[in-house]
């Protein structure tokens, strides 16, 4: 029951504005980050032939089991991560990337991914491998620390980090509702209006737990394999970091990552493998602010696909946060 709450309660954010922008909607697409379905039954429904799905989590399977069997052979799953997407798509028209954590795993208290219900500390969208109870146990201090401002961003990582190996002297931290209380007794009492103390260290404790960054950059590669000429790239991304990834990504592909120093010598621009479609991040507009609150910090990136060849791009080059070697 709790299972399918979660998928009824599942909106695809700026799903309207990828259609519009994107439209007339054909050929083969794939849904790198399948969820609940939302993003593929809209393609689906707007005139995809074929929709590629492709999610690690399990759930996601489980739900598409109940909704893809009214789209028949139009749809294809895979059990992976989008890193991988063009293993098992290639000459697609278009790839949809909606990155971050999904409604559906945050509502699932099982699955730790958030405290505002308390569970066991796991956050693992796989469901399989090194769990965040696991992280946050055997790391040390400065380990903690480094995840938490180089994903989290947040300056008072160190002072959390020493909180959470202090905390586990006495006891395992083995719920999300424990390791929210040990950051927030060490963090100033929010203002109205601001977030929980102990939201940025969630967040970046989860991106580490599924190696969120290292996935993005070599999933934006896989999609320029993956798509042929003229092909779209649509990705939303709902917080800073991720958004600057995406954006650099994208310029630097189609030749507009701007000027270095005036004193260095002037390079010549790669050739272009993507196109942009918008030069600044589409927001949610009114009404889908107002339908579903949790699309606030929801930007979409569009792209369309040269003929130039794909090519590697490094997690430096753009700008994607790096843990120190054999953090995880």
């Amino acid at each position: 029951m709790e299972r399918a709450t979660s998928e009824r309660r599942h909106i695809p954010v700026l799903l309207q504005a990828i259609l519009d922008h994107l439209a007339p909607v054909s050929g083969v697409w794939v849904d790198g980050t399948l969820g609940a379905g939302g993003y593929a039954k809209g393609l689906l429904d707007a005139g995809a032939e074929k929709l590629i799905g492709i999610d690690r989590d399990p759930l996601a399977h489980e739900l598409a089991a109940v909704w893809a069997v009214d789209y028949g052979d139009r749809v294809e799953l895979h059990q992976t991560t989008f890193s991988k997407l063009d293993e098992v798509a290639d000459q697609v028209d278009g790839v949809v990337l909606d990155l971050g954590v999904s409604s559906m795993q945050l509502d699932l208290a099982e699955r730790g991914f958030s405290f505002q219900g308390d569970g066991p500390l796991d956050m693992r969208m796989s469901q399989t491998g090194r769990s965040a109870k696991e992280l946050v146990n055997e790391l040390d201090e400065a380990q903690i620390a480094d995840i938490i401002y180089l994903y989290g961003e947040d300056r008072a990582s160190r002072r959390i980090a020493k909180a959470i190996v202090k905390a586990r002297e006495l006891a395992p931290i083995e719920t999300t509702g424990r390791l929210a209380e040990i950051i927030q007794s060490v963090m100033p009492r929010p203002k109205p209006g601001q977030s929980h103390p102990a939201t940025r260290s969630f967040q970046a404790i989860r991106i580490a737990v599924n190696d969120e960054f290292g996935e993005l950059v070599a999933g934006l590669e896989a999609a320029e394999r993956a798509l042929k000429p003229g092909g779209l790239l649509a990705v939303v991304s709902f917080h800073s970091l991720e958004d600057r990834v995406v954006k650099r990504f994208m310029r630097l592909r189609a030749g507009e990552a701007g000027g270095g120093s005036r004193y260095a010598p002037a390079q010549v621009p790669e050739p272009a493998t993507f196109q942009l479609i918008n030069k600044k991040a589409i927001g949610p507009n009114a009404q889908e602010l107002e339908d579903n609150p949790r699309s606030r910090s929801a930007l979409l990136r569009l792209a369309r696909r040269t003929d130039v060849p794909a090519r590697d791009v490094s997690a430096k080059t753009v700008g994607a946060p790096q843990l120190g070697e054999g953090v995880l």
